[in-house]
């Protein structure tokens, strides 16, 4: 039997505890045809917050004179907190409101622009000081075609790396202020104003200006760059440490340090510091290591308030010898710009393998190898490994691998409890026998065979890093929570000198899963709108705990509508998935706000679940609401319940779609509105 393993906690620093949209790829037709409304709504399906890119949206409103608002991240409390209220009365104002002359960027963005103010994100802070280093990253993620000038409308934007790919966010500037100065993150400069917006962009990023309390500098600066992170507990790093960050230094790796603490999310008067006047609960970044006198330059990024600049600036730069840094500090966190950066010297063109997952509870969220009954059932992915590396040193072979795996989506899912799973890896070596199959591997061999690589351990952290070294061959890697049952969406990434061969293979889920459409939808191999009612109302029927008569014609032919990226009038497996997907969802919010367990909802239940399912009405709408869908006694079921919120998201998507300005006001010729509103 395996070794029982104990999961390791990483406390993000300063003020964190320990511990959307639905994308899919189908081809849409022209916008010429018959069904260019319904398709043109439907793109939503991709990405169902998607906004115009930024350089349409800034151009139509300096055509229209007018002020870009962000629909998206207003400037509410809503954006600010979604727990503990801030404590002052904030009012969100544009520059040229704050001061005379404002300017995007004064004398090229360095570090003295970045003062951190009533935020708990220094760990923010010191990852943006990082990449000020750095030119060509920083305006990859700073684009400089940004001024409040020329072609000035209010709006800007900045780019990030998210799971695999770079996410342009747009961000109106209106900031949050107090007595008229910036309370978030600030220049030196009174009138220079990106690291305020660039900080605003990455809040709503993360759904709000809260969601960034505490955290590791490691997760923004993997954001900035799209590379792969390493954390040392300092007190337990190798020997070779200070050989670790001046090599990584020298190959432009992001590197910080941090002292742990907790506090609140936005920043209180009173701080412990050290003898050396560092601040606990702090991040740094680190500028330099000299080899000679074996110093550290440790910058620091945060500053109480404006009026202390003065103090601040000649307090900037923290220099110590190697010593005093090891027993000062308690965290190192690289991020390496290319996996040749993690421990030898030689470069390497990487080649990487990137893999989506999930962890889903009852079925693929197994847990670490302390649970054999369920270890079995996580996610597995096979590779071959085709070649050994060149030029390894003398007597050594085999093929290197850098294997990161990233949990997604619990820093923006943090107003819904979300934290940090305990998370890692085990690699085995796949036996002849069963080699060049797509079968997950069953029980029986993990029970009785041991890994030939893993992770160092389970711990809380966003990404967890391994570099191993394999000899040729076939391999399965499963992914997994230390704990069953934790549910969560994940993203593996195999970094290889050498070309590997991915073994194609679906989950026992995906299986499963295909093989109950192919059930449904008979040799057209698409889902009409009277299958759907069958197969849903099927389902419910086991559900006693909520009350329905099963799905209406009506009600299954308003999902069709929504789903219907190709304009078939059916569903195809892709978007039968993402319906499936979504009514799970929206069943899980019935269950969350049916308070009284009536198996209905309530009309007032029901404001509720519509606020949560990401709907903003009015009075007005919601006694629309009441009256079309409610029954006598002013409840809902599930199917009305769920027809409601099937047009109200239809309907959500239409407006979005032919806003074509975002100015909140759209035009329709009677064909389109027909379109749009008979096929609903």
């Amino acid at each position: 039997p395996p070794t029982p393993l104990l999961p390791e906690t990483v406390v993000p620093t300063e003020a964190a505890p320990s511990a959307g949209s639905t994308n899919v790829d189908p081809t849409c037709a022209s916008l010429g045809n018959t069904y260019a409304a319904i398709l043109t709504r439907n793109e939503a399906v991709k990405d169902a917050r998607r906004l115009k890119n930024y350089l349409e949206l800034r151009d139509k409103h300096v055509y229209k004179k007018v002020l870009f608002e962000d629909p998206l991240f207003p400037a509410d409390n809503s954006s600010l907190y979604y727990s503990t209220p801030f404590p002052l009365e904030i009012k969100w104002k544009r520059p040229s409101e704050i001061c005379e002359n404002p300017q995007f960027i004064i004398g090229g963005a360095n570090r003295t622009d970045i003062c951190q103010g009533d935020l708990g994100d220094c760990w923010l802070l010191a990852a943006i000081a990082c990449l000020t280093m750095n030119e060509q990253l920083l305006y990859r993620v700073i684009p400089p075609d940004q001024s409040f000038t020329e072609n000035y409308a209010g709006i800007f934007h900045f780019q990030f790396w998210r799971y695999g790919e770079w996410v342009d966010v747009i961000v109106d500037d209106r900031v949050p202020t107090y007595n008229n100065r910036l309370v978030f993150t600030h220049s030196g400069k009174k009138n220079e104003f990106w690291s305020a917006l660039l900080e605003k962009a990455y809040a709503k990023l993360h759904g709000s200006y809260e969601a960034l309390k505490g955290g590791n500098a490691l997760e923004a600066m993997e954001d900035f760059t799209g590379g792969v992170t390493e954390l040392f507990e300092i007190r337990e790093a190798p020997k070779e440490l200070f050989t670790i960050m001046k090599k990584a230094l020298e190959r432009g790796s992001l590197m910080g340090c941090a002292i742990d603490v907790s506090l609140c999310w936005y920043r209180i008067p009173t701080q412990s510091k050290t003898s050396t006047g560092l601040v606990q609960g702090h991040a740094y970044s680190i500028t330099g290591v000299e080899e000679v006198r074996g110093i550290v330059c440790a910058e620091m990024v945060a500053v109480k308030k404006e009026d202390q600049k003065v103090s601040f600036l000649l307090k900037l730069s923290t220099r110590m010898n190697f010593e005093g840094f090891q027993n000062t500090f308690t965290k190192l966190e690289i991020c390496n710009l290319t996996p040749d950066t993690l421990q030898d010297d030689t470069p390497a063109n990487w080649i990487v393998t990137v893999n989506e997952g999930r962890w889903v509870k009852g079925s693929s969220a197994g847990g670490c190898r302390n649970f054999p009954e369920t270890f079995w059932t996580n996610p597995q992915y096979r590779i071959q490994l085709l070649e050994e590396d060149d030029d390894l040193e003398d007597g050594q072979h085999g093929c290197t691998l850098v294997i990161a795996l990233m949990q997604k989506g619990r820093r923006q899912e943090r107003h819904l409890g979300a934290t940090l799973h305990a998370i890692g890896f085990f690699v085995y070596e796949v036996p002849k026998e069963m080699r060049g199959s797509n079968k997950p591997l069953p029980k029986d061999f993990f029970v009785y065979n041991s890994s030939v690589a893993r992770s160092k351990s389970y711990v809380n952290l966003r990404e967890v890093t391994e570099r191993v070294r394999l000899k040729p061959g076939e391999y399965v890697i499963v992914p997994s929570t230390f704990e069953p049952h934790k549910e969560c969406e994940f993203l593996l990434r195999i970094f290889t000198e050498k070309r590997i061969q991915p073994v194609e293979q679906e989950t026992e889920e995906e299986k499963k899963f295909r093989a109950i459409f192919q059930q449904i939808a008979g040799d057209d191999m698409e889902i009409c709108a009277s299958e759907l009612r069958t197969v849903l109302s099927n389902v419910m029927a086991k559900h006693t705990d909520i009350k329905t008569e099963g799905f209406s014609l009506e009600s299954c032919r308003s999902m069709i509508a929504l789903m219907d990226t190709d304009g078939s009038g059916n569903l195809n497996l892709q978007e039968f998935k993402h319906l499936w997907r979504k009514i799970k969802e929206w069943r899980s919010i019935f269950m969350r706000f049916d308070v009284d367990k009536s198996g209905t909802m309530k009309s007032f239940e029901m404001r509720n679940a519509v606020e949560n399912s990401g709907f903003q009405l009015n009075n007005e709408l919601y006694n629309i609401i009441a009256m079309r869908y409610a029954d006598a006694h002013m409840e809902l079921d599930f199917d009305s319940y769920i027809l409601c919120l099937v047009r109200l998201e239809g309907m959500f998507r239409a407006f979005r779609a032919f806003d074509k300005d975002g100015d909140g006001v759209i035009k329709l010729n009677v064909l389109e509105w027909l379109q749009l509103t008979l096929y609903a």
